[in-house]
């Protein structure tokens, strides 16, 4: 026989064996409990398998024979003697997203979709069971469940409300990961925090800060002007707003201003227009800096679940008018609330969050949180104690895109080894 023909048999029988894997995979998955679907879809570089998963939970879990529902996460798999990074997202997953810290390490992923977002979404939901500790549970049986094929270390993982969603996990159930990391994570102790207001008369500089209440104000003065681009500019991007009439959303928009400013960072203190300039560039720098689709009625639909959260147990964060209240003609007391969702009735748990951050501080190690310090959640970020080995790293004046790969030098040395002693492994540095 030909080396030609060896090498073509060779060939053959690796990609045979190769799809008897994938094929093992996909069977084994199937066989464990609670499975309800997967289906098999296109995998990112880097990974050899990936699937769409429909796992099935009980609404209340500690009524596991009552109502359930199907909740999604995506698998991509590699090998599974490696670790898994398991993303606790905080909202609706609509793809099979990259992941930094897979990628960092080179392992398995697991992304997960928040119940009453999605398709997660129970038939006939009742607001009752959209709790930080039925999603935990939701979170645990997954981990417990995929734990029958990676055994290898685990790893928990969220950005924003799903590095929220990796604290209470980590709360309710220490035990199940090696390591969590928690990106640009607020810790809200009320309802509205009064931190953020602080924070905001606090950041930057103090040039920057009145150049930003100069440019509100402006914009305010020439609200008779402006609202008219806003009502066309929204009418060409399709966005409706039920929340209240033109005026009283453009006002909302002026306040958001302040908080997204910061946050998201899209422009910056240079580019703020001064009371000299045109009523577009006033227009084209407030579009840039608040985002009209926050008030419209798609985004408020999509995100109700979160706001009842929100006022419910995880908090959020409301307006400080001090230094615009004698042009507001619409907005007097403004409040996030108008977001809750008109069936429900939220009563906020004013214990929960306090109970969470008093065990974070003393109890929760291996937890590594990231944070920007410019970005307005950073306001109510946890503040360590030294009762753990917990780390945070804060990026000079970082936004709400902090990431671990925003950091550098000795900075990034510090993150690498920390995650290499806590789970075991050698980070291959760039």
């Amino acid at each position: 026989m030909s080396t030609k023909h060896i090498i073509f048999i060779s060939f053959i029988l690796i990609s045979r064996s190769i799809l008897f894997a994938q094929s093992d995979l996909e069977n084994r998955i199937t066989q464990l409990p609670g499975i309800v679907s997967i289906e098999k879809i296109e995998h990112d570089s880097g990974y050899v398998e990936a699937f769409k998963v429909l796992i099935r939970q009980p609404v209340d879990h500690f009524n596991p024979d009552g109502k359930q529902f199907s909740q999604k996460f995506y698998l991509s798999h590699i090998d599974e003697s490696l670790p898994m990074v398991i993303e606790l997202d905080g909202y609706n997953i609509d793809y099979n997203r990259p992941n930094e810290l897979s990628e960092i390490l080179k392992c398995n992923k697991i992304i997960v979709e928040h119940r009453y977002f999605g398709e997660s979404y129970p038939e006939n939901a009742e607001w009752k069971y959209l709790t930080i500790e039925q999603s935990a549970n939701d979170h645990h049986k997954i981990i417990e469940t995929m734990k029958g094929i990676y055994n290898s270390k685990w790893i928990t993982t969220g950005i924003s409300k799903g590095g929220q969603t990796t604290m209470y996990h980590k709360y309710f159930f220490p035990e199940d990961a090696d390591a969590s990391v928690c990106y640009v994570a607020p810790l809200n102790l009320a309802v509205e925090d009064p931190r953020i207001y602080h924070f905001l008369d606090n950041v930057g500089s103090e040039e920057c800060r009145e150049k930003m209440i100069e440019f509100q104000r402006e914009v305010l003065k020439r609200k008779d002007q402006l609202i008219h681009m806003f009502i066309e500019d929204s009418e060409k991007s399709g966005y409706t707003y039920s929340l209240g009439s033109s005026e009283f959303i453009f006002e909302y928009v002026v306040l958001e201003y302040g908080f997204a400013f910061w946050q998201w960072q899209k422009t910056s203190c240079d580019e703020i227009p001064n009371t000299n300039s045109s009523n577009e560039e006033l227009f084209n720098h407030l579009k840039l800096g608040s985002l009209f689709s926050y008030f419209s009625d798609s985004d408020v639909t999509k995100y109700n679940s979160f706001f009842y959260q929100a006022y419910s147990e995880i908090g959020y964060y409301g307006y400080d008018i001090s230094e615009l209240k004698d042009l507001l003609n619409q907005v007097k007391e403004p409040t996030s609330k108008i977001f809750i969702p008109k069936s429900s009735n939220p009563i906020f748990n004013c214990g929960m969050m306090q109970a969470v951050n008093t065990w974070l501080q003393k109890k929760g190690n291996n937890m590594l949180y990231i944070y920007g310090e410019y970005d307005t959640w950073s306001a109510t970020a946890i503040e360590l104690t030294g009762e753990t080995n917990a780390v945070k790293m804060v990026k000079e004046k970082g936004s709400h895109r902090t990431r671990i790969k925003s950091f550098n030098g000795e900075e990034l040395e510090k993150i690498y080894t920390t995650l290499e002693e806590w789970l075991g492994v050698e980070i291959e540095r760039e």
